[in-house]
């Protein structure tokens, strides 16, 4: 009997450029590879619509976001209430399918009681109030920081009510424990990234440089580059390259005032794998510990030594191919040591095993399958 299943996406997933829209499109290629009847949902707010979807699904619809003040509710969280949309539930309510939410973001119908029946997974992207939460402590701006703040209060109390209301599917054991411990979640499964990477891609030549690389206009990004140039490559004689999305004027006068370090501002795809790949060290310390880190797995799968802090694997199997350094004067060390010593065969073997054993897109789509039907 054909399995046919709603997909709600937080937005358009194509092109796979990010990190929450490449575990949704993996997702949906590998589902649909499987013999999954996808029915997508998705909400355009500036990507367009991209006819490469129709390759792997029945059919793909794309609504409106509600986006400014027509989205902001005092109950609701701006994330959520700018995703409700009238057509978007009718049309769900033709037919019985199952439904997965792509991130709290996809969640408003789960208040709704004409879904009350309709078996429902969500798909958790992150303990999103605590992601909040860091977005407002590494906020400059005092109005971007008073959003962050009101978004998370709305979060919490948000989360919390959601949590018993359908089968939730975390990214880490981490956030699992969240949804479990504070929500008192009545089902919660764990299951690792979709990825566009099967093989562990990598030449063993040593590198010329250290990279951090990510969306620069994420104020958390940002707060860590400023770290990394403040405290670590702040006195040792390394070339060190930044690399991302729209990095603020601030960023690139606090790089430019280093003599070892530039910024590379909005790389296409293929020079950013590049970088990755040439990289001798990808330094990729993080300031939260929510949700997969897809940055640090791309740079496993391509690149070469990792060095990382524990929010970057906090709840994820990779301590054991990484480099764990918590302070400044751990992640100098770690530098000059790895600087110049080779990437070798058996650090590659390593992490394929690690990597293949955790990151099946096939096995962990067939997991899904199994706890939605």
């Amino acid at each position: 009997m054909e399995k046919h299943l709603h997909i709600i996406s937080f937005d358009v997933p194509y092109p796979a450029d990010y990190g929450g829209v490449i575990d949704v499109f993996y997702k949906i290629k590998t589902l649909s590879e499987l013999g999954i009847k996808i029915h997508l949902h998705c909400f355009e707010y500036g990507r367009g619509i991209q006819p490469k979807l129709n390759n792997f699904c029945e059919e793909v619809h794309y609504y409106h976001r509600s986006e400014g003040h027509k989205g902001f509710s005092h109950k609701v969280p701006y994330i959520v209430c700018s995703r409700c949309n009238k057509e978007l539930f009718d049309n769900l309510l033709n037919n019985d399918y199952p439904i997965l939410l792509e991130g709290i973001h996809c969640s408003y119908l789960l208040h709704d009681e004409r879904f009350a029946d309709r078996k429902i997974i969500l798909r958790l992207h992150n303990v999103e109030y605590k992601y909040y939460q860091q977005l407002f402590l590494h906020e400059r701006s005092f109005l971007k920081k008073i959003y962050y703040w009101h978004e998370s209060k709305l979060l919490k109390k948000y989360e919390k009510d959601i949590a018993v209301r359908s089968l939730i599917v975390a990214f880490t054991e981490e956030d699992a424990e969240v949804y479990n411990n504070e929500f008192d979640a009545n089902q919660v499964f764990c299951l690792s990234a979709f990825l566009p990477f099967d093989k562990v891609e990598n030449k063993v030549e040593k590198g010329c440089f250290c990279l951090y690389h990510g969306n620069l206009s994420v104020a958390e990004n940002e707060a860590a580059v400023l770290w990394l140039l403040k405290k670590v490559f702040n006195d040792i004689n390394v070339p060190f390259v930044i690399a991302g999305k729209k990095p603020s004027a601030n960023l690139i006068r606090k790089a430019n005032s280093n003599a070892h370090a530039c910024v590379i501002s909005d790389p296409s795809a293929e020079e950013m794998q590049d970088l990755i790949s040439k990289a001798q060290i990808n330094v990729l310390p993080s300031l939260n510990c929510t949700g997969m880190k897809l940055k640090l797995l791309n740079a496993l799968y391509n690149g070469k030594h990792c060095i990382v802090n524990d929010e970057m694997i906090k709840g994820t199997p990779l301590q054991s191919v990484c480099h764990v350094c918590n302070n400044a004067d751990s992640f100098k060390e770690t530098i000059e040591d790895l600087y110049c010593k080779s990437f070798d065969i058996e650090e590659v073997y390593k992490r394929q095993e690690i990597l293949s054993e955790h990151f099946d897109n096939k096995k962990n789509a067939e997991r899904l399958i199994k706890w939605i039907w």
